[in-house]
């Protein structure tokens, strides 16, 4: 009964079949990935999800879709993608959002340090200098223990390490200052110990869901797990692989592609529930996404072995392409959330499309695609 009724949303919803069997075409990969990020910027600032309003342009909804969105303008044979994500900081002044030290509003970061990559023009990473610089001379002090009083100006949340240790890594690569690094390292390692549960290899998304079981098993939401495994990425990305704090990790990295390996469904998605695919059959793309671009980097940076991973990103990539729409919607995205819920076929989100983005980068890579 499962089956056919995912037959029927593939039929009513217009999604491309592909088969397991069939061999992953970089061209095919780059056509979809394409019609994707022509999609979200045709309905940017449109309500898919149940929303009333849209959210604003330096929200960290939009701030990860920019994440992928800059990788997919990196490929795509046409710079307009780079002058749309340009235009959108030219009208904030490349100012990070609002709060000061909550890690959502730093992450349209990393989409600012990219445009300089592109455009070297310092302005672009002026203010986030600027603010980062006050944060690391007046750290917060507040404890990582959920609820506590302004306890988010910690990352004390597994979200917050997709959202702001990237940018001080990038921060880092670029002005050549250790003491970015540094900073994120103390951070990132506080949260870690934290929140990382080290017999399964996965981090809960905060104290609240410790000690709490779902139908008997631990609570780990995917795109929480997610936002972790693809920030680790980003942070690697910026590193000397030779340095500690690579190394430092690349352990957790691993540690997590190898618990991910044992726990995808046979569908090729990741259940909301990590451990819990019997009660969260429905697919979910968000996070699914976050691991197909993760395992895909791994295989690609010549870490993870492609004989033992490589067909978990390839059926990871077939899931979510069998959720992309005629018109070029990734469905099933699940709405804002910190725990795992309900997606549905005609529901996305922004932060959906950037984690698609950023896994079609790595898969056509993968697959040949220069």
């Amino acid at each position: 009964m499962k089956k056919a009724g995912l037959l029927l949303a593939f039929l009513v919803f217009g999604v491309v079949s592909t088969s397991y069997g069939q061999k992953i075409n970089p061209i095919e990969v780059k056509k979809v990935m394409k019609q994707v990020a022509d999609w979200q910027i045709a309905h940017y600032s449109d309500l898919y999800s149940g929303r009333e309003k849209p959210h604003h342009p330096l929200d960290w909804t939009n701030g990860a879709l920019y994440v992928g969105m800059v990788k997919w303008a990196a490929m795509a044979d046409d710079d307009s993608y780079y002058y749309w994500l340009k235009d959108i900081g030219e009208k904030h002044d490349w100012k990070l959002h609002y709060r000061k030290y909550h890690a959502d509003d730093h992450t349209v970061g990393q989409m600012y340090i990219e445009l300089y990559r592109k455009f070297k023009d310092e302005k672009m990473l002026g203010p986030t200098k600027e603010q980062f610089n006050f944060i690391m001379y007046h750290p917060a002090k507040t404890s990582l223990e959920w609820r506590t009083p302004f306890h988010q100006s910690r990352w004390n949340w597994c979200d917050a390490l997709f959202m702001s240790p990237p940018v001080w890594a990038k921060l880092y690569r670029i002005t050549g200052e250790k003491k970015y690094l540094d900073f994120m390292i103390r951070e990132y390692k506080a949260t870690t110990d934290f929140l990382f549960d080290k017999k399964e290899g996965l981090y809960y998304r905060d104290q609240s869901f410790m000690g709490k079981l779902d139908h008997g098993t631990k609570i780990f939401w995917s795109r929480g797990n997610g936002w972790v495994f693809a920030g680790l990425t980003n942070i690697m990305n910026e590193l000397n692989p030779q340095s500690r704090e690579y190394k430092y990790f690349l352990r957790i990295y691993k540690r997590m592609a190898k618990k991910l390996l044992e726990i995808q469904t046979p569908q090729g998605h990741w259940a909301m529930s990590l451990l819990g695919q019997e009660f969260y059959p429905t697919p979910e793309t968000s996070g699914s996404s976050f691991y197909t671009y993760g395992l895909a980097w791994g295989i690609n940076k010549g870490i993870l072995d492609s004989d033992i991973y490589g067909t978990a990103v390839k059926r990871g990539w077939i899931a979510m392409v069998n959720h992309v729409t005629k018109e070029g919607m990734l469905g099933y995205v699940q709405p804002i959330g910190a725990a795992p819920g309900k997606a549905w076929p005609d529901k996305s989100e922004v932060y959906g499309t950037g984690a698609f983005l950023s896994a079609g980068s790595e898969v056509y890579k993968l697959y040949g695609g220069k």
